[in-house]
């Protein structure tokens, strides 16, 4: 028997058949591969996640994910957030594939590659699908540009150095 297949119709069926673990977000239909991080940005990345952790597993407040993790915010828009804290509330949003819905939190480490992306097109996908915070983090002075969502669009609150408060958990985050 002779079997036919059928190349990919979309972008979305193309990224759907690339493999497991692949550092890879579609960014309005966009497939946008990139490279591992930096050490410096794992390092960041590990401490944030912690002191998170600690905070959110001490008070039951939910869920904890770090890259490589997708969120599935449309067929056009599923990204691969650095950190991302889904509420009690929304943990039902949590699937086998990924998180289906906004997070209540992300954080992104700022890399050279995509940076660019962190700041521009991925700021406006979290502010227009609703993430409540949003934590751009440079890791080489450790200075945080917190987004804080109001109403419908982000306000920033005043940069700081190595650490950010979350209203959504209470507590600053140290690192």
């Amino acid at each position: 028997m002779i079997q036919v297949l059928q190349p990919p119709r979309t972008i979305l069926e193309v990224w759907e058949s690339l493999p497991e673990g692949t550092f890879c977000q579609l960014i309005n239909n966009n497939i946008v591969m990139s490279p591992s991080p930096t050490d410096i940005h794992q390092l960041i990345s590990g401490d944030i996640y912690y002191e998170m952790k600690t905070i959110i597993k001490g008070k039951s407040l939910g869920q904890l994910r770090s890259a490589p993790y997708d969120v599935h915010f449309s067929k056009k828009n599923i990204l691969q957030p650095d950190i991302v804290f889904i509420s009690k509330e929304n943990e039902y949003l949590i699937e086998n594939k990924g998180l289906v819905g906004s997070p209540d939190i992300v954080v992104e480490i700022l890399s050279p590659s995509t940076s660019h992306l962190d700041l521009g097109e991925k700021r406006d996908i979290y502010e227009n699908y609703g993430v409540k915070e949003y934590f751009i983090v440079d890791p080489n002075n450790k200075k945080v540009t917190s987004l804080i969502l109001e109403g419908k669009e982000f306000k920033e609150l005043e940069e700081t150095t190595g650490n950010f408060y979350s209203p959504t958990l209470g507590k600053t985050i140290t690192f």
